[in-house]
């Protein structure tokens, strides 16, 4: 999308003030997602929650000089180099350009609807079509009435086909997205009870969601859901239309399925489909699975796909995680965690997932369904009868609903009106050996009973302090200018601190950009929700589509690395895909050397499918005032390397060469983006800096015993009590990160205000401590590296640095984050 600010004005309707030719070529609505200034129009919406006009004044000093906004802010007449469009509703506003855009668009655009599933199908009918043909999706869940046109405005020409999501809760809503969307294709997953509270019945939702497809050419649909295929049939548009519905009931249906499980959980799938026959294999063999997979094949048979690209794409399949998760539980216990969508119809789906996996017995936890809109007895009959049709050897029910309505279950099922009185109720031997699904709507917070299955009880914990970790970013804030943006570092499990929480900090406080060093940890913050662009250092060629589906950004620093990203996107379907390309500027780690510069041109101006967002560098010693010469050298070599690549792509990047110790020793070296890292934690380079202790490595004496003059202490009798003393076993080991190194009164541990020494070998698990004439107890907290023992003379004495101590701290050890 290309367009000036006055043509902005005229499309969305609104009026302008100020310049009239800034370019506009994307837009956002979320203040925190901004990486770049140029050609961004910020459209400012109200909602219950928040007001994006709030963060006007925070946007304009970050570069953005576009805004749509409902009203205008008091210091307009400051901002002479700014645009401001003024709208009855910014909403409705995104919602004309994104129409705007659509009707510039002429190649086929698909639209997927329906209760559950249509996420699913989206993001697998895209990855299959993206075989054979550049396709551009809508990220995420981005189905809603902000969603749809953000989405529908990342259409191009370069892309030769679309799929968008769309979804409603209301009456009136599907009329907008259709004026949106306008798909070419429609696809309908099927119908359920979610969002059902504001219509009257299913036929009614069905019928408003059918009305998105009413200037298709195409429908795709399951023919055996008779009300879907009779809404459809007896339409007279609708039914005017080419329709695709698939059967497996039916066999005059336009594509007759037969499904076959196999060994090994997959599906082979048979498609009949103008008199021939096709046969493809899914790796799924749930019911949901193998009903989406087939609409999705549907929908590529009617866009002309060839079977063999179809049958390429279907094979490798795999799970949409933001629809379940399954993870390790106490016990040996294995969660299905699924809170994307509580309705019926979903329940029967997650139930038949639940039950597909064999070996341990089934339970499920299930919270009242806040959106059906139907009969409380009816509805939570149906639940009954589905739990005991389903053999569920533990069904726990959350909510006054169902509580209320427990005569209905059998009278071994338990039931808590709150998720409260569950946990409060809750005892970790209750469950062993089971598949536990945990279906809740979002509002019962089953997060927390998750928390609770997953916890593996241990006494030692790493506190995190998020204000302290703010603190220090405001302290590297002090050098930089205000336009330099931050990407902060939070690789290696945010340097053992935990990742997702903090990076939700640091989006809050304002940092630009995330990295990670590996694709799974970019993954783990996406599932937790974390929204900021995250760059990963170190891409791992077997995780570049993993990298892809969850929208992280790759550092390339090679022309291996180069060609296997490009080949890997374009079967994806991609144009100007965001990468980070890495300069080796002397410190001789991964990164384009200076010579490769000329050949690493060409190869940028010869495809279109990566984009550069980023050029970087890192310094080997920028905190060593004997080796400032080498710094400014590196800093030459790169601002050289950045120049060259900037007249081969022809368009801005960002720049970023410092790390935590660069911002504060080199300023003049900041470009557009500075990397701090272990500096935010409180270690690290300080002068200058007023850092705050960020961590706390704590745990609790387990025991306090008697030993005579004589005995040993510890394995391989390294230690021998020369007299009667009183020692401590406190349950830390270097399976817990604290090093063999600190045992044999090297280390020490603080209790009660005072230090006590670590005495003999430290074991896997645990050590001794001397605690003679203390009034030390078992249940007292000892730390071993915070406020009291800092983590820089642990480092001291273990001969290595804060960032190792910190990085070898494993997940066994539980995190715990505190606000003040």
């Amino acid at each position: 999308m290309k367009i000036l600010t006055a043509d902005l004005a005229s499309v969305t309707g609104g009026k302008l003030y100020g310049s009239q030719e800034l370019p506009v070529n994307e837009v956002f609505t979320d203040s925190r997602q901004v990486t770049y200034s140029e050609g961004l129009a910020f459209f400012a919406i109200r909602g219950k929650n928040h007001d994006g006009h709030q963060f006007i004044i925070n946007l304009y000093e970050k570069g953005i000089r576009v805004f749509v906004v409902e009203r205008l802010i008091p210091e307009i007449k400051e901002y002479s180099d700014a645009a401001f469009i003024l709208t009855g509703n910014s909403i409705t506003a995104l919602q004309k350009l994104g129409a705007f855009v659509r009707q510039g668009f002429k190649a086929p655009v698909i639209a997927v609807t329906g209760s559950a599933g249509k996420t699913i199908v989206k993001e697998w009918l895209a990855d299959v079509l993206g075989i054979s043909r550049p396709v551009i999706r809508s990220p995420k869940s981005y189905n809603s009435q902000i969603g749809v046109p953000l989405s529908v405005l990342k259409l191009d020409d370069k892309y030769s086909m679309a799929v968008f999501e769309a979804g409603i809760s209301m009456p009136g809503e599907m009329d907008k997205l259709q004026k949106i969307i306008d798909p070419d294709i429609g696809v309908f997953t099927n119908i359920g009870e979610a969002h059902s509270e504001n219509f009257p019945d299913n036929r009614t939702k069905a019928s408003e969601k059918l009305k998105l497809f009413r200037n298709a050419r195409s429908i795709v649909y399951c023919k055996d859901d008779i009300l879907i295929d009779n809404l459809i049939s007896n339409d007279p548009v609708l039914g005017s239309k080419d329709l695709f519905g698939w059967s497996a009931e039916k066999k005059d249906a336009r594509i007759h399925v037969t499904k076959n499980v196999e060994k090994g959980n997959g599906t082979s799938l048979s498609l009949v489909f103008k008199n021939e026959t096709h046969q493809f294999m899914i790796p799924f063999s749930d019911r949901a699975s193998v009903e989406n997979a087939v609409t999705v094949a549907a929908a590529c048979l009617a866009t002309g796909t060839r079977p063999e690209d179809i049958r390429r794409g279907l094979e490798k399949l795999v799970s949409v995680a933001m629809r379940m998760e399954m993870k390790n539980g106490i016990n040996n216990c294995r969660l299905i965690e699924d809170y994307y969508n509580s309705d019926p119809g979903s329940l029967h789906m997650a139930v038949e997932f639940l039950k597909s996996h064999k070996g341990r017995k089934a339970s499920l936890i299930l919270s009242d369904f806040v959106q059906s809109g139907r009969d409380e007895s009816e509805l939570y009959g149906e639940v009954a009868d589905l739990v005991k049709k389903a053999g569920i050897h533990r069904f726990t029910g959350i909510g006054k609903a169902l509580a209320g309505n427990r005569e209905l279950f059998d009278s071994s099922c338990r039931f808590f009106e709150t998720t409260d009185e569950f946990i409060n109720n809750f005892s970790q031997g209750d469950f062993r050996n089971e598949m536990i699904l945990l279906k809740g709507a979002r509002i019962y917070e089953f997060e927390r009973i998750a928390h609770l299955l997953e916890e593996q009880i241990h006494q030692t914990v790493l506190e995190v302090n998020l204000d302290a970790i703010a603190h220090n970013l405001n302290e590297f804030r002090r050098f930089i200018k205000p336009e330099t943006r931050i990407m902060a570092m939070v690789k290696a499990f945010a340097y053992g601190n935990g990742p997702s929480e903090i990076a939700a900090m640091l989006e809050y406080q304002r940092a630009s950009y995330l990295a990670v060093a590996y694709a799974d940890e970019g993954v783990e913050l996406r599932t937790a929700g974390v929204s900021l662009p995250i760059m990963v250092v170190n891409p791992d060629p077997a995780a570049l589509d993993l990298m892809i589906r969850h929208s992280l950004e790759p550092e390339i620093f090679s022309f291996e690395s180069f060609d296997r990203f490009v080949s890997v996107a374009s079967r994806h379907g991609l144009i100007n895909y965001p990468v980070h390309i890495k300069i080796d500027s002397g410190m001789h780690r991964l990164g384009f050397m200076p010579e490769d510069i000329p050949q690493l041109c060409e190869k940028i101006r010869s495809t279109e499918i990566v984009k550069i967002i980023s050029v970087f560098s890192h310094l080997a010693a920028s905190e060593d005032p004997r080796l400032d010469n080498f710094t400014h050298k590196q800093a030459k070599i790169f601002a050289d390397a950045s120049q060259k690549i900037n007249e081969a792509t022809g368009y801005p990047f960002l720049r970023h060469l410092l790390n935590s110790a660069g911002i504060v020793r080199f300023p003049q070296y900041q470009f557009e983006m500075v990397r701090p890292g272990i500096g935010m934690y409180g270690s690290g380079y300080r002068e200058g800096l007023s850092l705050r202790t960020t961590g706390c490595f704590r745990t609790h004496v387990s025991q306090v015993k008697k030993i005579s003059a004589g005995e040993a202490v510890g394995y391989g009798c390294a230690y021998i009590a020369a007299s009667d003393m009183m020692i401590a076993i406190v349950p830390v080991g270097y399976a817990d990160g604290f090093r063999r190194k600190l045992g044999n009164s090297r280390g020490s541990l603080y209790i009660k205000g005072s230090r006590f020494p670590v005495i003999g070998n430290v074991s896997m698990d645990s050590c001794m401590i001397d605690v003679t004439g203390a009034s030390v107890e078992a249940g007292d907290e000892a730390e071993i590296f915070g406020e009291n023992i800092t983590i820089d003379e642990l480092a001291g004495l273990c001969e290595t640095i804060p960032y190792e101590i910190l990085t070898s701290i494993p997940r066994r050890v539980k995190r715990v984050f505190v606000r003040e």
